[in-house]
C-alpha cells in the first residue's frame, strides 16, 4: 500500500495533477479540500450557523467521503464557508481521521489538500508541495471561470488568493507549509504535461527504492 501526498496552496494545479497521478497508478484519490466543502454545505443547508464549532464538529463526524461531488461543491459560497471552518479545531480532527482512514485503502491512495504531508500522513512514500505565484494563480483562475462563460475580476480573484494563502499559512492549527522531506514542484512556468511527467520522475524513483 502507497500513500502518495500532494499539498499546496489554491489554484496551484494539485487538484488536477492528483487525480491524474491516481488515475496512472491505479490508486485511490481524494481532495481533501471536499470533506470541508461537503461539511460547510450540510451546516449551510440545514441554516445552520458557521461559528459553532460543535455543530461543525458532528457535520464534519457524518461527511460521506464517498459522495462527494466536485461540481455540487466548487460553488464559491461553499469555500468560502469551508475556510470559515477549517480553522476550527474540533473539525480539523473529525476530518484528518476520515482521511486518515482512506490513506489505508489498497493498492495506493492519494490525498492533496493543505496538510497532508505534515498532519494528514507524515509517513507517505511520496510528499509533493505543488505551488506557483500568486499572479499565476489568480491568472488561472480567472481564465477558468471566463472559459466557463461566467464574468470575472482579475483584481478581486488576485486579492482573493492572497487573503486565503494568508488564512491557510497563518492559522495556528495545521497551517500550510511544504513537510521538510517534501519535492517542491513549482507550476508557474510548467503546462500540466511538465509538471506530470516531473512529479511521476519523483514517484517512480520513490516506488523504486521502497
Amino acid at each position: 500500500m502507497v500513500i502518495i501526498a500532494i499539498d499546496g496552496p489554491a489554484a496551484a494545479g494539485k487538484g488536477t495533477l492528483s487525480r491524474r497521478i491516481a488515475e496512472t497508478y491505479g490508486f485511490h484519490h481524494l481532495d481533501t479540500g471536499l470533506t470541508y466543502r461537503a461539511t460547510a454545505k450540510a451546516l449551510l443547508d440545514a441554516g445552520l450557523p458557521l461559528d459553532d464549532e460543535a455543530v461543525a464538529q458532528k457535520m464534519a463526524r457524518d461527511v460521506d467521503l464517498a459522495g462527494l461531488d466536485r461540481s455540487v461543491l466548487a460553488v464559491h459560497s461553499i469555500g468560502e464557508a469551508a475556510s470559515r471552518i477549517a480553522v476550527m479545531p474540533s473539525v480539523r480532527k473529525a476530518l484528518v481521521e476520515a482521511q486518515r482512514a482512506f490513506s489505508q485503502r489498497s493498492p495506493g491512495a492519494v490525498l492533496d489538500g493543505r496538510d497532508i504531508g505534515t498532519v494528514v500522513c507524515p509517513d507517505a512514500a511520496v510528499k509533493l508541495y505543488v505551488t506557483a505565484s500568486p499572479e499565476v494563480r489568480a491568472r488561472r483562475r480567472f481564465d477558468e471561470i471566463v472559459a466557463s462563460g461566467k464574468a470575472a475580476d482579475y483584481a478581486a480573484i488576485f486579492d482573493e488568493v492572497k487573503t486565503r494563502d494568508e488564512r491557510d499559512m497563518g492559522r495556528s492549527d495545521s497551517p500550510l507549509k511544504p513537510a521538510p522531506d517534501a519535492h517542491l514542484l513549482d507550476t508557474s512556468e510548467m503546462s500540466i504535461e511538465a509538471a506530470f511527467s516531473a512529479a511521476k520522475s519523483i514517484i517512480d524513483a520513490a516506488l523504486e527504492n521502497n
